[in-house]
């Protein structure tokens, strides 16, 4: 079932003008400067302090480094994250 799904995902992206985050299931990261980060899909938090944000994605982690954090919101797939950023960075599983 897995194959199928890889198979038919990248047609299916083509022919209804999918974007390829949703149909992947991949993390969206929008950021504005060094002091607004936006993540979309993500699978939840795993540490958050006024350092650090790591959270867990389908195919690993996003860690984000920098200082003064505030989570000015956090619903279950979407979190809008404040301060100074220094690092983003995707580990794999």
């Amino acid at each position: 079932m897995k194959k199928l799904q890889q198979r038919i995902g990248p047609l299916l992206m083509k022919s209804f003008a999918l974007p390829s985050d949703i149909m992947l299931e991949l993390p969206r990261i929008t950021m504005i400067g060094q002091i607004h980060v936006y993540i979309e899909n993500h699978k939840g938090l795993i540490v958050y302090s006024d350092t650090e944000l790591k959270l867990k994605a389908n195919k690993g982690y996003i860690q984000i480094l920098g200082t003064s954090f505030v989570l000015k919101m956090m619903l279950p797939e979407e979190i809008l994250l404040e301060g100074s950023v220094t690092e983003v960075k995707f580990i794999p599983d």
